[in-house]
């Protein structure tokens, strides 16, 4: 384990003794998907239990509540969900996911206290910890040259449903470097070292091993290429191949 994830995996525990310690709900910043697999590695050292959200299903970056066994109150994360819209929409730009995170970061906000950025034809809106709403609402009047406006949604969770793309592929087994080669049109060998480079994370957790076999519903990041939903085996060709179906999120 390198510096970084000894310093993180350090900061998990401290907050889970503090839960523990004080009765009382901690919660971490928004967490990559690396951040989220060292805190998986780590989760049978933990003094209390942990629940996590990124203020919708299937979101990336997500926020940690570690939970004490004696709890005597309600809670609710820390963070909150912002829309984004153009002041004077016949003037608006077509804004990208980098135009807005730029100009977040053009704020000196630090990226750990953002969530996750949607940006759509139609919408646009991204989660951000309670503390720096206020600074942002007050500071963040436009986004390249188009003048936006900011609206705090009522609930820290919303319905949203990322979208996707369903697709086919066919493989020798769905032993997981089969998988990510047919989903990234590699080779056997590319997928393999992928794996072994620590850039493919299953479920949250990075998988360095690839002789895991997908299970329907599996989750696989694939770090530069993107996030996929295994789905369910089709069943076998006449060369004795297995077709299989998954989702492509886009």
């Amino acid at each position: 384990m390198n510096m970084e994830a000894t310093y993180i995996s350090k900061r998990f525990l401290d907050l889970s003794k503090q839960a523990n310690r004080k009765g009382i709900v901690t919660f971490s910043d928004f967490l990559s998907i690396s951040e989220q697999s060292i805190l998986q590695q780590n989760k049978d050292k933990l003094e209390s239990e942990y629940q996590m959200s990124g203020g919708y299903e299937y979101a990336e970056r997500q926020m940690v509540a570690f939970i004490p066994d004696a709890l005597f109150y309600e809670w609710n994360y820390p963070m909150q969900c912002i829309r984004i819209r153009p002041a004077y929409p016949k003037f608006a730009e077509q804004l990208t996911h980098r135009d807005v995170l730029g100009a977040l970061m053009s704020l000196g906000i630090e990226r750990s206290k953002i969530g996750d950025l949607i940006v759509n034809e139609a919408e646009m809106f991204f989660f951000a910890k309670e503390e720096i709403v206020p600074y942002i609402l007050e500071q963040m009047t436009s986004i390249r040259h188009t003048v936006v406006t900011l609206e705090v949604s009522s609930e820290n969770r919303i319905d949203y449903q990322p979208r996707f793309e369903k697709k086919e592929a066919i493989v020798t087994s769905i032993r997981l470097d089969a998988v990510i080669a047919a989903i990234c049109n590699i080779s056997r060998s590319a997928s393999f070292h992928m794996i072994q480079e620590g850039k493919v994370f299953v479920n949250g957790a990075v998988s360095l091993h690839n002789a895991y076999y997908c299970k329907p519903g599996d989750l696989l990041s694939i770090r530069g290429f993107g996030k996929v939903q295994f789905g369910e085996t089709l069943g076998v060709t006449k060369k004795d191949r297995v077709r299989f179906s998954y989702q492509l999120f886009i």
